[in-house]
C-alpha cells in the first residue's frame, strides 16, 4: 500500500509529458485562455448584459413608482 503500483507511474509520466513536453507548451495554453477570457468579455459587453443587480434595483424601483401611481389614482 505504501508503494506506487506501475500504472500510477504510467499516469504521472503522461502527465507531465503533456504539461512539459514541447518547447512553450505551458505559455501557449495560457495564452489559449486568455484569449478565450477576453473573447468572453467582449461578447458579453456586445450583448448588452448589464450588471443582475443593477436591473433589480431599476426593477424595485419601477415597481414603487407603479404602486405609487396606482395609490394616487386609487384616491382621486
Amino acid at each position: 500500500m505504501g508503494t506506487f503500483s506501475i500504472w500510477h507511474w504510467l499516469i504521472v509520466l503522461v502527465v507531465v509529458l503533456v504539461l512539459f513536453g514541447g518547447r512553450g507548451k505551458i505559455p501557449s495554453l495560457m495564452g489559449d485562455v486568455a484569449k478565450g477570457i477576453k473573447s468572453f468579455k467582449s461578447n458579453m459587453k456586445d450583448e448588452g448584459v448589464s450588471d443582475p443587480m443593477g436591473s433589480i434595483e431599476e426593477d424595485t424601483q419601477a415597481t414603487a413608482t407603479t404602486a405609487a401611481r396606482e395609490d394616487e389614482t386609487a384616491k382621486s
